[in-house]
C-alpha cells in the first residue's frame, strides 16, 4: 500500500508542475506559449540516462565513460530548461511572472523525475523487475 501512495504523490507533484507551466503560458496577462518549450526538456532529459544504464556493463559500475557522457548530455538539459524562460524573460519575448511560473514548474517536476528514477531504482522495491 506505502508504493501505490509514492506513485500517487508522484503524479500529483508532476501534475502541479505541468500546472504551473501550463499557467505561465495561459494566464491572461500573459498569452504567450514560449515557456511550454520547457516540456520538451523534461522529455529528453532522462533519455541519455536510461540509455547509459542499458549499456553499461555490470564491471564498470556508475563510473564508466559512458554514463559520465550521459550525466553531462542530462545536465546539459537540464540547464537549458532552467536557462530558457531567463533567457526569453531578458529579451522581454515573455513576462517575468511568465518566467517565475515555468522555473517553480521545473523545480516541482524535476524533483518529481529525480523520485521517480529513485523509487524505480530500488532493488529491494516491488516495483523492481
Amino acid at each position: 500500500m506505502l508504493a501505490n501512495s509514492n506513485l500517487v504523490s508522484l503524479a500529483f507533484a508532476g501534475s502541479i508542475g505541468m500546472t504551473f507551466v501550463i499557467l505561465a503560458c495561459a494566464l491572461p496577462q500573459y498569452k504567450l506559449w514560449w515557456p511550454f518549450f520547457v516540456v520538451l526538456f523534461y522529455i529528453l532529459c532522462p533519455i541519455p540516462t536510461m540509455i547509459a544504464r542499458r549499456h553499461t556493463d555490470g564491471a564498470g559500475g556508475s563510473n564508466s565513460a559512458c554514463m559520465e557522457t550521459a550525466v553531462f548530455i542530462t545536465m546539459g538539459f537540464l540547464v537549458s530548461s532552467f536557462a530558457l524562460p531567463i533567457v526569453l524573460a531578458r529579451a522581454g519575448v515573455i513576462f517575468w511572472g511568465a518566467c517565475y511560473l515555468t522555473l517553480a514548474g521545473n523545480v516541482i517536476v524535476y524533483l518529481t523525475i529525480l523520485g521517480f528514477f529513485t523509487i524505480f531504482d530500488m532493488d529491494d522495491s516491488d516495483y523492481a523487475m
